[in-house]
């Protein structure tokens, strides 16, 4: 197999030929974009919390532009969400930095780049998350809002938070970016 130029795939035989062509649907629910907030990931190590988000947006339908890894630092969270939000996604995820240690700033990082604050997502994060049993859901700080025409969320670093977010989230998420684009109207 391979990919053509206009985004389709093209079954290949063992001699070469083309055998038969099959177009991909762009994404339906939108484009996305991953912020990993953690200090050994962005100084080199694994990144276990990038390819699990990243599956899970597939799987709700979304096309996953990238996955970065920024340290706990105000700034560079900052600059990874404004630069999402200034590409054009339609959705950026933060996972990590949610708590409460003098580490933990990324909802101080994103509350400067929202225009608008949507508490009732964070709340229901927060709610489905302790009512799954996951402790770092329930006590998790992350924010939810919108930043020009991109749908911003702060997620727990925790597989399970994550888990029950992205669940919980998919709805919600495709709601605000219809509202967004005009396609709720």
């Amino acid at each position: 197999m391979r990919v053509t130029a206009d985004g389709g795939w093209e079954l290949l035989s063992d001699k070469g030929a083309t055998v038969s062509t099959m177009e991909i649907d762009a994404a339906v629910a939108g484009r996305a974009l991953v912020v990993v907030v953690d200090d050994r990931t962005a100084h080199g190590g694994v990144d276990s919390l990038g390819p699990l988000v990243t599956e899970l947006l597939t799987e709700a339908g979304f096309l996953v532009d990238a996955s970065v890894s920024v340290a706990a630092d105000e700034v560079e969270i900052r600059n990874a969400l404004n630069t999402a939000v200034i590409g054009g996604v339609d959705l950026v995820i933060s996972v990590g930095g949610t708590g409460m240690s003098p580490r933990d700033v990324t909802p101080e990082a994103t509350e400067e780049v929202l225009d608008r604050v949507l508490p009732g997502i964070s709340e229901a994060l927060r709610s489905s998350g302790l009512a799954a049993g996951s402790l770092d859901a329930g006590l998790s700080r992350g924010l939810a809002g919108v930043s020009g025409s991109t749908l911003v969320v702060n997620l727990p670093g925790s597989r399970a938070a994550i888990r029950d977010g992205m669940a919980t989230l998919g709805p919600l998420a495709s709601r605000v970016i219809d509202e967004l684009s005009g396609l709720s109207e």
